[in-house]
């Protein structure tokens, strides 16, 4: 059970960070308010400290963070921009997947 908690953790932190960029591309992009600012910087400072709940090296955790969120922005790219991912960017984040699964779950004599 733990590798799903971790998996569920770094993809709750991918959301967390996607949001906490998205929201000022909206501001300087789109035009949007300036008050996204303010929930842009919670969903970073959220990022951060979700990162830290992970029980194992900060390197590790990062390397294999990478996994997850490209498999989140991916997702994000479908169901918030609107663009369905082409058969590439769904083969592309199940390598990422793999990898944070070798990353993280790979035995270890520590």
């Amino acid at each position: 059970m733990p590798e799903l908690k971790t998996v569920l953790l770094f993809l709750v932190t991918a959301v967390a960070e996607i949001a906490g960029c998205y929201l000022p591309y909206l501001w300087l992009r789109d035009g949007k308010s300036a008050w996204l600012l303010i929930p842009a910087a919670l969903c970073l400072a959220l990022f951060a400290w979700l990162l830290t709940l992970h029980p194992t090296a900060a390197g590790r955790v990062y390397a294999a963070y990478g996994g997850a969120y490209i498999f989140v922005a991916i997702l994000w790219l479908w169901a918030v921009d609107g663009i369905r991912p082409t058969t590439w960017d769904v083969v592309g984040s199940l390598v990422a997947l793999a990898g944070m699964g070798i990353i993280m779950f790979a035995p270890r004599n520590v």
